[in-house]
């Protein structure tokens, strides 16, 4: 049989064939890109048909164990991670980069959802908080000593404590919200088996009159069974969530945590010989019954003018002189970072160093461990108290659901300035939720198996320098 050309066809197919095999030599491992390369340059133009098809089918085989990199399937969690945010982070995990629509820390309040894959080899941890503004949840694993994975987590603006301050109870509508929120977390836990949980409760339920009977409610309507935890807890487990930013060389700090309805301060002095957890290096503590929704409530959050923020400081400040705290010594230049410097883990600080940044969205990997100065913090504050509810509302760092708070949550960090003066503080955008997990994991011991013995350090989250993360 013979074709237009009068040329035999099977003879044209085995040396079709033959040319094939020729390109196709074994190579090294790793080599693998070479091969279409060559085969690239060996026909001017581009590829004719069977060198194409004979790409398709490598590709499907997946050789040397490379992705594929036309494949419709989502990708890796380490690939997809790159595109977004590193999924694992000294002392913390990190939540990916919100969706287009999304604000970071839920800004809108709509709820902040994600899932990675995990590692079936390692265990998986859970913490939740409810705390009076928002409901979250982080589910983690723990990979190289002090470090974990986020594989799931959620994020809700609920308000628990709207109205809390003039009634002193907790009102139905912010219950229900909660209850709602509390479904969602309940599902993904069910969804996974998970080693260890801790569910916490802070200040709202706290402080209402109808805390306990709430906390009923929720364990009768989604099985989960939360604790209220105390204040001097709070505040060390705001501590070890953001311990990994505390540098080896820092003297002392002083750690806030501005909430809803409490904020915890802890003074934080390390010597010569520093603990694995930064949390026994607490000299003194104290948490102020005052929070972002409890002030704005009192004060009016809306429409705020210079002679209202002054006065919501003052509030602040005559709450903080019952503080018995000594003075803090700094080194000779108090702007250095190995002295001493303030640090900053709250929906108020985070707020001021997006807008600092002037960020199109909020993105948690440019401003977690940031430093501002302290003219940049109070040039911050200057700017937001200069805008109007609307224009709060407009950016895209604050949204509507914060444009109330944020004022407030400014005059209690203006009050801590005031009472610890500080060159420099540092933004976390890490809290509760990750003390809950570092703890966890540290009390099972799961850095000290394997190969985690072996590591002597512990690599420094993005951002920030070196830190001891337990």
């Amino acid at each position: 049989m013979t074709d237009a050309t009068g040329e035999p066809v099977r003879k044209r197919k085995r040396r079709r064939r033959s040319k094939s095999g020729q390109a196709q030599q074994p190579v090294a491992s790793g080599a693998v890109a070479d091969v279409s390369v060559v085969k690239q340059a060996a026909v001017p133009g581009g590829e004719n048909s069977s060198q194409k098809r004979s790409k398709k089918h490598r590709q499907r085989r997946s050789l040397q164990g490379r992705p594929l990199a036309t494949s419709d399937k989502p990708r890796p969690v380490a690939d997809a991670a790159r595109q977004s945010q590193p999924p694992v982070v000294a002392g913390v995990g990190v939540e990916p980069k919100p969706a287009p629509g999304h604000a970071g820390h839920d800004r809108r309040g709509n709820g902040q959802m994600f899932s990675h894959g995990s590692d079936s080899g390692s265990p998986l941890y859970a913490a939740l908080d409810l705390g009076t503004n928002n409901c979250r949840l982080l589910i983690a694993q723990p990979t190289r000593p002090g470090q974990f994975r986020v594989v799931d987590a959620f994020s809700r603006i609920v308000r628990l404590g709207e109205g809390l301050g003039a009634s002193g109870r907790l009102s139905q509508d912010a219950m229900d919200r909660s209850i709602e929120a509390l479904k969602v977390c309940a599902a993904k836990l069910k969804s996974r088996e998970i080693r260890k949980t801790r569910l916490i409760a802070t200040e709202a339920a706290r402080a209402a009159e109808n805390g306990e009977a709430f906390l009923e409610r929720v364990l009768e309507e989604t099985g989960l069974e939360l604790e209220i935890i105390n204040r001097e807890t709070e505040a060390r487990l705001a501590v070890s969530g953001c311990s990994s930013l505390v540098g080896r060389e820092t003297k002392s700090v002083v750690l806030f945590d501005i909430g809803g309805g409490s904020s915890e301060i802890a003074v934080i002095k390390i010597g010569d010989n520093r603990s694995s957890r930064l949390a026994n290096h607490i000299t003194h503590w104290t948490s102020l019954p005052v929070g972002v929704v409890t002030l704005s409530e009192r004060h009016g959050g809306q429409d705020v003018t210079p002679q209202g923020f002054e006065a919501m400081v003052r509030e602040v400040q005559g709450m903080l002189a019952n503080f018995d705290c000594p003075a803090i010594h700094t080194l000779d230049n108090p702007g250095d970072e190995n002295g001493f410097h303030l640090i900053g883990t709250s929906g108020t600080v985070t707020t001021l160093a997006g807008v600092h940044l002037d960020l199109p969205r909020y993105d948690r990997r440019k401003v977690d461990g940031l430093w501002l100065s302290d003219d940049e913090v109070s040039a911050m504050q200057a700017r937001l108290l200069s805008w109007d509810f609307t224009a709060r509302a407009a950016n895209p760092c604050i949204g509507p659901d914060r444009a109330d708070l944020v004022l407030a949550g400014c005059a209690i960090l203006e009050a801590i300035r005031r009472r610890w003066p500080s060159e420099r503080m540092r933004v976390a955008d890490r809290g509760l939720r990750e003390g809950l997990l570092t703890d966890m994991m540290a009390d099972d011991g799961v850095w000290r198996r394997g190969r985690a013995r072996r590591h002597a350090r512990v690599p420094a989250p993005y951002g920030s320098h070196e830190g001891n993360t337990q």
